[in-house]
């Protein structure tokens, strides 16, 4: 055990201000964003809903864009009683499903006259070994092909909105992650939940790095952050939560490293509102700061060809045309 957790044990003044540590501060930015129109996907819940959260208190005309629209509107209802902030919408998305986000960008360009801040936020982990609908790994059919598709389908009217930004939201979970041209579906090799996950929250950032390049000489910035290790239901797959050792002996430990989900979305909120940054793109954020991520999501070829390749999976080329038609 971390001598850090020996000594809070012991000392519940420290426990707190520990926990504060360990969260990153809140978003140091007192920004607000009226007037200007946010997306943010996986919003009913978790990280999600904490960053509609914040960026409706701050004005923000707020899409969110869930599957289950059961509890996306009821997020949306709450949102808007505790900011008293009137343009908090719930629209659906499955992040699963082409035609959805199909359905959801047409939707969305034809009611937006503008699109400021588009949050790729969503994700599930370690489930498992199921498809998407059209027949992708879900792992990297949710995580990265949907909000590749979802991105690109928006871009033109994000360029036309002036100084607009997109915010990956990863895991550094990406260090322990692999590209796997040969078999990027698990359709050859044994399935693995957690190689998956980390294929894809590396997915993540490489999208990043080729689309800030593909955007230089544009408005519109992308960043990718790691958010940190948050209490959500994003680990439910997991099974941890159902183990007695866990929930006994685990939780109590992890209660002081892990972050709430308001605290895990400052550095996401940072992103979207943070006046510092403007400009900044192509970068990678922990806690509010800047930082290297893994020597692999530094290739700028191995960024080229996912994205080569996550075009061809999604068949991007023959969407934009069906957009622009």
């Amino acid at each position: 055990m971390p001598s850090c957790i020996i000594c809070i044990t012991t000392h519940q003044c420290k426990m707190i201000s520990n926990r504060d540590y360990t969260g990153g501060g809140p978003c140091p930015s007192k920004a607000t964003i009226v007037g200007k129109t946010v997306i943010v996907t996986g919003a009913n819940t978790g990280i999600g809903k904490e960053t509609a959260l914040e960026l409706a208190k701050r004005g923000g005309r707020i899409i969110m864009a869930c599957r289950d629209m059961g509890k996306c509107e009821n997020a949306a209802k709450e949102i808007r009683g505790k900011t008293l902030n009137h343009n908090v919408f719930s629209k659906h998305l499955d992040l699963a499903s082409i035609k959805s986000i199909k359905e959801f960008a047409k939707n969305i360009l034809q009611e937006e006259e503008h699109i400021d801040i588009l949050i790729n936020n969503a994700a599930i982990m370690r489930c498992p070994h199921w498809k998407t609908e059209d027949g992708f790994e879900m792992q990297f059919g949710v995580n990265h092909l949907g909000h590749f598709l979802l991105t690109n389908l928006l871009l033109d009217r994000m360029k036309n909105s002036g100084q607009s930004r997109i915010i990956n939201v990863s895991s550094l979970a990406h260090v322990a992650g692999e590209i796997d041209f040969a078999d990027l579906n698990w359709e050859e090799k044994k399935y693995n939940t957690k190689a998956a996950y980390c294929q894809s929250k590396l997915a993540n950032i490489l999208f990043t790095t080729e689309l800030a390049n593909r955007l230089q000489g544009t408005a519109v910035t992308a960043n990718s952050l790691h958010p940190g290790v948050a209490d959500t239901e994003l680990g439910r797959h997991t099974g941890m939560h159902k183990s007695t050792f866990s929930s006994t002996v685990l939780s109590p430990m992890f209660w002081f490293v892990i972050k709430t989900p308001r605290q895990a979305a400052q550095s996401t909120v940072y992103l979207a509102v943070a006046e510092d940054i403007q400009g900044t793109s192509g970068k990678y954020f922990n806690a509010l700061k800047e930082k290297e991520p893994g020597k692999q999501a530094l290739d700028e070829e191995t960024a080229k060809k996912l994205w080569e390749e996550s075009a061809k999976l999604v068949h991007l080329d023959e969407a934009l045309q069906e957009f622009k038609s």
